[in-house]
């Protein structure tokens, strides 16, 4: 009998797995039901608006305690795509899966209203309203569309109404309260201003021109007026930069203040951090911090930020792929030090081109490791993408080809996130590759250690939302972890918003959240392998319609 090479070699991966004691990767996208391909919305890539991909986002849309998967997808657009690609006209949307929690998923783009066909970038979710149903935003090169959650596994567009409507080409949004008045922000990532492709003098080899061809936009920070409409307060907060090109932004307490600063990652030219200033308005520390560029300085094409705690003392660090390195920025006394060498990731990360990084805790262990995807920028070029394991002394070892068939294979990546979708207890990962078909990996042995998950909820008059900018920290023995609660991370996706956190062979921990207000709650001795809901009543009421 002859077995097929791929069988031999998955089971020669398995076992190399189960030697290094591992966890791997399986591709289980067709078993369930994820159908998603994506498109750039024409024939061949051709310039920087089709270049720049898209993300994906993970959240629960209807309560049932399953996370559920939007892809953002890319659409024939005038002025973008060829004439060639009209055949792709009104053909292509985004699309939302309902998880089914039996490891399956099911379509329901058409019966949600979320199929929205404009050229689509990024996406993120969160309860704007504090109704208790999650809402949806998502980044277009075109007009951005706010749909509200009904509460009945439908949507409503109402973009115009809420001021959310921006038609400059956003690519990604983090959501915050950064007025601590119970009603979440959004600060929305910008890029440039393409040209519709009147700008033609570049290398023929590149493909298409480059960033610095054309003008950059400025982000913007809205207000949430708490009544459905959203004010633009970029101006009055201190955060105008003109000429920014924003890839991706999360936001997250760099410095241990009890408050959200907005990190924002730029193509070729430096990175912004707006922290609070204490009086209400931001100040960019990005320079002063050592976070504006990339290794030993230069400008590079920072993509996805991701943070974490990756040495585990107490204070956040980032990482940023970029398009031929990557940055690993690791929090000291004074700001913030490169680490890349040191961490052994220049040799694994430097050969390829990076995008989206997922830190997360795979293996159940206590120390955050790192996923990557990788793509060419210009061409329709793959690559592998990495998969790196924390050694817990500062270096971290490449386990890709240990890993599973999926690492094995060559895609041109873009967008990325961690989740749990099957509940077990150990991080899988949702992978959107450009002009391809989605991936669904399932962790398999990750729960071999025992873990913790934490939600944090905030208890409104009207329902019940995540308290983004709580902070939990974990503690078992020695071992100590934290996270803040903010999903929007990466490139142009958002993570699963509930807080994982790896016990090792810890079997109980103690848990605390400092909510976003500032007070702090505490449990001990809390059993290992469950998610553990923290609940706090909140003041703001229901949006008023």
């Amino acid at each position: 009998m002859i077995i097929p090479r791929i069988a031999t070699w998955g089971a020669l991966l398995a076992a190399a797995c189960m030697a290094n004691g591992l966890p791997s990767f399986t591709d289980v996208t067709s078993e369930a039901g994820v159908t998603f391909r994506h498109s750039y919305g024409d024939h061949h890539l051709d310039n920087i608006v089709e270049g720049t991909g898209a993300g994906v986002c993970v959240f629960d849309y209807n309560g049932n305690g399953f996370l559920d998967i939007y892809f953002v997808n890319g659409a024939w657009t005038k002025g973008v795509s060829e004439n060639r690609g009209r055949d792709l006209r009104d053909k292509l949307s985004n699309q939302l899966f309902k998880n089914n929690g039996d490891g399956t998923f099911t379509d329901v783009t058409e019966a949600s209203g979320t199929g929205d066909k404009t050229f689509s970038t990024g996406c993120s979710a969160a309860d704007y309203d504090n109704d208790g149903h999650v809402d949806l935003y998502v980044l277009n090169y075109g007009a951005n569309v706010l749909y509200r959650n009904n509460g009945d596994g439908t949507f409503t567009d109402i973009s115009a109404a809420s001021g959310l409507d921006d038609a400059r080409w956003s690519v990604h949004a983090v959501w915050l309260d950064y007025n601590n008045d119970g009603w979440l922000d959004v600060y929305v990532a910008n890029y440039l201003k393409y040209d519709d492709g009147k700008f033609r003098d570049f290398y023929p080899a590149q493909g298409y021109p480059g960033p610095l061809s054309y003008a950059g936009q400025p982000d913007a920070l809205f207000r949430n007026n708490g009544d459905g409409t959203f004010t633009d307060v970029s101006g009055e907060l201190g955060i105008v930069q003109p000429d920014g090109r924003a890839m991706s932004v999360t936001a997250v307490d760099l410095r241990n203040k009890g408050s959200l600063g907005i990190y924002v990652a730029n193509d070729s030219m430096e990175n912004y951090y707006f922290e609070p200033d204490g009086n209400g308005k931001f100040i960019d520390r990005a320079v002063e911090l050592n976070l504006a560029y990339g290794e030993n300085g230069q400008n590079v094409a920072s993509m996805g930020p991701a943070f974490g705690d990756f040495n585990r003392d107490g204070w956040m660090d980032i990482f940023i792929p970029d398009l031929n390195y990557c940055t690993l920025l690791i929090q000291g006394p004074n700001g913030f030090e490169y680490k890349t060498r040191q961490a052994g990731l220049s040799v694994v990360m430097g050969q390829y081109t990076g995008w989206a990084p997922v830190v997360f805790d795979y293996d159940n262990d206590g120390w955050l490791d790192l996923f990557t995807t990788h793509g060419n920028a210009h061409h329709e070029y793959v690559e592998e993408d990495t998969l790196v394991h924390n050694r817990g002394d500062g270096t971290f070892e490449d386990v890709s080809g240990d890993s599973g068939q999926y690492f094995h294979e060559k895609y041109v990546g873009r967008g990325a996130t961690h989740l749990d979708y099957d509940n077990d207890g150990d991080l899988d990962l949702v992978i959107l590759n450009i002009n391809d078909a989605a991936k669904l990996l399932r962790n398999d042995g990750g729960n071999r250690r025992n873990w913790i998950k934490v939600e944090a909820k905030l208890k409104f008059p009207t329902g019940v939302r995540d308290a983004i900018g709580a902070r939990v920290t974990v503690t078992a023995g020695a071992l100590r972890q934290m996270d803040d609660l903010e999903p929007t991370r990466g490139y142009l996706s958002q993570a699963d918003p509930r807080l994982h956190f790896g016990l090792g062979a810890a079997t109980s921990a103690d848990i605390e959240i400092r909510w976003p207000d500032g007070k702090v709650e505490k449990r001990q001795n809390v059993k290992a392998n469950q998610t553990v809901r923290f609940l706090r009543e909140a003041q703001a009421q229901g949006v008023k319609r």
